[in-house]
């Protein structure tokens, strides 16, 4: 069974930095993707990053440059390095993952899309003051 434990959340003043990371366990499959979505009061949920099992890497237009997203070796933890935060990036954070048999399967997840995601933590929350 899939489990993700985010943390690292926190609130900061605008232009700093914050590292999350979300502890995962259960992700077998030899295709999959994880990623960081977010959800501001008042919002839709949208993806931030995601990371796939061949490396590939998409950032939502609103963060790249700022962020990076990263797994350890063993793909135990994923990572979310935030930099430069700004106000409207204050909201909930969740981590979220997929599996799936074929690689086009993810393609979803690629593509940023919450709906696509299968298993989610129950997220940290990131407040970013100006």
């Amino acid at each position: 069974q899939v489990h993700l434990v985010e943390s690292g959340g926190g609130s900061i003043q605008a232009g700093g930095s914050l590292r999350l990371s979300c502890a995962v366990s259960g992700v077998t499959g030899r295709r999959y993707c994880m990623g960081w979505f977010r959800q501001a009061p008042g919002k839709e949920r949208e993806g931030v990053a995601t990371y796939s099992d061949d490396g590939t890497t998409t950032y939502a237009d609103s963060v790249k440059g700022r962020f990076t997203i990263s797994q350890d070796n063993a793909k135990n933890v994923l990572y979310l390095q935030m930099n430069s935060l700004k106000p409207e990036d204050t909201a909930m954070y969740y981590c979220a993952a997929l599996q799936a048999v074929f690689s086009t399967y993810l393609q979803g997840c690629r593509d940023l899309r919450a709906n696509a995601m299968e298993y989610w933590g129950a997220g940290t929350l990131v407040t970013i003051s100006s």
